[in-house]
């Protein structure tokens, strides 16, 4: 979503090229049930004004948090006879709501993200505490009794200590018809004090048909010809619709095997063949593989840590510690702009390193 009298064509963080951003699109794939817990919870007695939506990146947390928005602006009697009777968050698509969020925004929403640094050219490596201030005034402007205002965090992995106190200072104080939704694909490492002060709903991995039908609606010339291509797909996606795209957009699902093959080596790793991985990941104007190297790296160091951690806590930390690192050195070279193939050369030579 565009600021007020910020121009629409400024680049947003984490858009996909030719693909409608979340606040464009109303239909949601999947999380059927979490749909239903915030519909319900709007309309029960007692509604929480902090909420956590967690799960992967391109699960679908963003496309839900503005679903659930959307609703609760253009309905905003709780006990409405349009609430009460609702079976889902849906809101038709001409209705001045859905008008203005497709149009680039609405007033009552505001959507805290990474903002674009225009002199350096990219989008600034965190969520700053500037950002998160603009509530001050979001929340300050005279409203109407029965209008809403509605804060989306997108995403709050992102925020640094500076914004984080700054969003859980307003979370302990909320003003009156406030609702926060705070988007984060890693929840437990949000602040004990922001986790405390928010209900948490987790989103759960698409499903393979869930996948297709996703594609089906926004790509369908991506979708796999065979239900083998595309088990093996919503695999290395991890259950996110985004990382599904990217894959099949660029080099990924080659990258997905290749990598998988090299981690698995362990102490006896193919030099060789990391060099040429890296190659691929770093290739100029290849931005769906740096990506998916980012995607299928962090995804499979999660699933060594659960692994290990039933076996070999020792071991386990030691992935903890290498997912921090790698995540880290992610952000330095988008950042910064630094070579993205030593950052796969760095993963690969640790991974050797722990298993030597």
């Amino acid at each position: 979503m565009a600021r007020r009298n910020e121009p629409l064509e400024l680049p947003e963080v984490d858009a996909i090229s030719g693909y409608p951003l979340p606040h464009e699109r109303d239909r949601l794939i999947g999380h059927s049930k979490t749909e239903t817990a915030l519909l319900e919870a709007y309309r029960s007695e007692r509604l929480h004004h902090a909420w956590i939506l967690g799960g992967p990146k391109g699960i679908g947390k963003a496309t839900l948090a503005f679903r659930f928005a959307r609703f609760v602006i253009a309905n905003p009697d709780r006990f409405g006879p349009s609430v009460i009777s609702a079976k889902d968050l849906s809101v038709p698509e001409d209705n001045p709501v859905s008008r203005q969020l497709a149009a680039g925004g609405h007033p009552n929403i505001l959507h805290l993200r990474r903002p674009w640094d225009e002199k350096g050219k990219r989008f600034k490596s965190d969520l700053p505490v500037d950002e998160v201030r603009r509530t001050v005034s979001f929340f300050g402007t005279t409203a109407s009794a029965k209008a809403w205002r509605i804060c989306i965090v997108d995403a709050a992995d992102d925020m640094n200590m500076s914004s984080a106190n700054a969003l859980l200072k307003i979370l302990e104080e909320p003003p009156a018809q406030c609702l926060f939704l705070v988007l984060s694909h890693a929840p437990g490492r949000l602040l004990p004090t922001i986790r405390s002060r928010c209900r948490r709903l987790d989103l759960a991995a698409l499903s393979p048909e869930e996948i297709r039908s996703g594609l089906e609606d926004l790509s369908p010339d991506l979708v796999p010809s065979s239900g083998e291509d595309l088990a093996e797909l919503a695999a290395a996606a991890d259950g996110s619709l985004r990382s599904a795209i990217t894959l099949l957009s660029g080099d990924g699902l080659a990258i997905a095997k290749g990598m998988k093959k090299l981690a698995n080596q362990g102490a006896q790793i193919d030099l060789a063949a990391v060099h040429a991985l890296a190659d691929v990941v770093a290739a100029r104007g290849q931005a769906d593989n740096w990506e998916s190297f980012q995607h299928i790296a962090l995804a499979w160091l999660h699933e060594r840590m659960r692994q290990d951690l039933s076996s070999n806590v020792r071991n386990a930390y030691g992935f903890v510690e290498l997912s921090e690192k790698t995540n880290q050195a992610i952000r330095d070279a988008d950042a910064l702009n630094l070579d993205r193939k030593q950052v796969v050369l760095d993963f690969f030579l640790s991974l050797r390193a722990a298993s030597g």
